[in-house]
């Protein structure tokens, strides 16, 4: 069985993944090798492009380059996902750990880097070292991992990626969140859910071909709403 929409047992559920991940072992390998030379090749030719983001930042606001935050990868263990900095120094310890609408700890540049993604550059050094791959479900901290339920939990499985169509739904969450009485009760009970919901189906679909169809998606979804806007 390769799709997981009718399983509804936890128990189940979860035995069924463990099963799909032992039969795509060969697309996940296939995965982890274009991860590699992609990241690299990526590295190599956005080196300077990287450099002037990095200046840029250091010379419009206080603070270093890079926003290095834990999150949580595979098999539930934590890692130091790499983003250039978008918002002022200690952001997360002067509000919540989403951002919501016209978010004021944002900076100039940071808007403007969020909004296009070059703020995700970075992690290509994490898909490069294996802490990422370019698709997968996006990272959490730690704070909402611990309120995923057992069956959720099965996400923790494969490697979390820089995009994926949950993302790609939820383009614009930081506007949706914005006109929420309560942002952060909206994104646990609403939001995070279905978020989780889509990426354990994604698990069904795992293979090389998707993924690029969904970094295909990803790159037409930000052009176009930059063309947009």
């Amino acid at each position: 069985m390769n799709s997981l929409d009718n399983i509804k047992e936890p128990i189940l559920y979860s035995k069924t993944i463990d099963e799909i991940l032992e039969r795509k072992k060969g697309q996940i390998f296939l995965k982890r090798i274009f991860d590699i030379v992609v990241s690299f090749i990526g590295l190599v030719i956005l080196g300077i492009p990287l450099i002037i983001i990095a200046l840029i930042i250091k010379l419009t606001s206080e603070g270093p380059v890079f926003y290095r935050q834990t999150r949580v990868g595979k098999n539930n263990k934590d890692f130091k996902i790499f983003k250039f900095r978008t918002m002022v120094v200690d952001a997360d310890k002067k509000g919540m750990l989403i951002t919501v609408g016209e978010d004021k700890r944002i900076t100039k540049i940071g808007k403007f880097l969020r909004k296009t993604k070059l703020d995700e550059l970075p992690q290509l050094i994490n898909v490069f070292i294996g802490s990422m791959s370019f698709v997968g479900p996006r990272p959490e901290v730690r704070k909402y991992v611990e309120l995923y339920d057992d069956f959720q939990k099965n996400v923790l499985k494969i490697k979390p990626g820089i995009t994926d169509l949950a993302s790609i739904k939820y383009r614009d969450e930081s506007t949706l969140l914005g006109k929420s009485d309560n942002p952060e009760k909206t994104y646990i009970e609403e939001i995070m859910p279905i978020k989780l919901k889509i990426n354990l189906e994604y698990i069904s679909k795992i293979s090389l071909i998707y993924d690029i169809k969904l970094i295909f998606l990803t790159l037409f979804r930000i052009i176009g709403k930059g063309e947009n806007e």
